[in-house]
């Protein structure tokens, strides 16, 4: 396969809602950032791959036909992709392969959400699960993800205080970012004194309700090297899904410990296999994890063996993970602070690639030369990762 770089990022500010742009406007927005950035006119794309949310949550049919025309690439080749929360990442994992496979130098990943706009969305992620046995609970995604750390907690003897550090730390990194949704400050204790949401998930451990667009654009090594700015090239990508079925995770016939992340720990592996990487903890400058709800946030940083399972709570009690320390965890503030979910995992990817561009303002980590950026969807079944590196 051929080398592939990441020479345009762009990303709209996100919010709750957006009433002065349709949904069209709103990706086009972060695609013009993406081509300034690179340095490239839109002619130069020569095929996308669209992050869009389902059809139920959009409320618009075959919105793909809809966008394409607003991003400057109707008549030109282009797919749409859907994996739930890991969709950003799964889209810039296809244009990755139309560049590396040769048949395109110049493939532009993009799309938007307007998740303030769509209701109680979980009414329709709950239909995610299996229509007899499972759907009517109800399962959604935040009793499901609750499950996980009360699962975690009885494993390894977290308790909701470490889940709370790991919102505190979001939100002070957050603060950093200008495309950050969430932008303050919050205490351990007001995290804990916050409204349950589903126990022992609390409201300021979850993630917000985003509006926000992210485009990437992708480019062949020939093409790059001609490019005058700097490049995020991508060493290493992977994939891994998880069973469907959640009883398959919990109980004594289980499958999968539901505590851990174990299909994401098989995704980040296989893109450090692609890119040559042996010791995360000494290899990785920063990482951009997928974490909706801070429990998941210490199951993904283990997947991603910055520490040993169970360990990321105490190690954030010791102030790692932060801006500053060695291996700083979602300096953008993640996913807990912005949450447009058809392109959260591509704001992984992006945030990532500035890193390593040395393009990241306030919230760049010194040095940073690899980054890890991930993504989770389905029901907590699709993974994804890649392994972006400096020139």
């Amino acid at each position: 396969m051929r080398r592939v770089a990441i020479v345009g990022v762009g990303q709209t500010e996100h919010r709750f809602r957006r009433d002065d742009v349709t949904y069209p406007e709103l990706a086009r927005e972060a695609v013009a950032v993406a081509l300034e950035h690179a340095g490239l006119e839109v002619g130069a794309i020569e095929a996308a791959v669209l992050a869009l949310a389902p059809d139920a949550l959009m409320g618009v049919a075959h919105a793909e036909r809809w966008v394409a025309d607003a991003l400057g690439v109707a008549g030109k080749p282009f797919m749409r992709v859907n994996t739930g929360g890991s969709t950003g990442i799964t889209t810039a994992h296809a244009a990755f392969y139309h560049v590396a496979s040769g048949m395109f130098d110049c493939v532009l990943a993009a799309g938007a959400d307007r998740v303030g706009e769509s209701g109680d969305a979980q009414l329709v992620l709950n239909t995610m699960w299996d229509v007899l046995y499972e759907r009517p609970f109800p399962l959604n995604a935040i009793n499901m993800l609750a499950l996980q750390a009360v699962r975690y907690m009885a494993k390894y003897g977290t308790t909701e205080y470490h889940m709370a550090l790991a919102a505190v730390k979001n939100r002070r990194h957050a603060l950093k970012n200008p495309h950050a949704h969430l932008r303050k400050e919050v205490t351990v204790e007001e995290v804990l004194a916050s409204r349950v949401i589903c126990w022992p998930i609390k409201l300021f451990d979850a993630c917000p309700q985003s509006t926000g667009g992210c485009a990437l654009v992708l480019c062949s090594e020939e093409l790059a090297r001609r490019l005058p700015g700097p490049k995020a090239w991508i060493d290493g990508v992977g994939n891994c899904a998880e069973t469907y079925f959640m009883g398959d995770r919990m109980g004594p016939a289980a499958e999968h410990d539901h505590a851990d992340a174990d299909a994401l720990a098989e995704a980040i592996a296989r893109a450090y296999r692609q890119a040559g990487i042996q010791d995360p903890r000494r290899e990785i400058d920063v990482a951009e994890l997928y974490a909706p709800f801070s429990n998941i946030e210490l199951h993904a940083i283990e997947a991603a063996r910055l520490c040993d399972k169970g360990q990321a709570g105490w190690l954030l009690e010791k102030g790692e993970f932060h801006l500053g320390r060695r291996q700083p965890v979602n300096p953008s503030g993640g996913v807990l602070c912005a949450n447009p979910i058809a392109v959260t995992a591509m704001v992984r990817v992006a945030e990532a690639a500035l890193q390593v561009m040395g393009h990241a303002g306030e919230r760049q980590v010194d040095g940073a030369r690899t980054a890890l950026a991930t993504g989770i969807g389905g029901d907590h079944q699709f993974y994804g990762a890649m392994v972006l590196r400096a020139e």
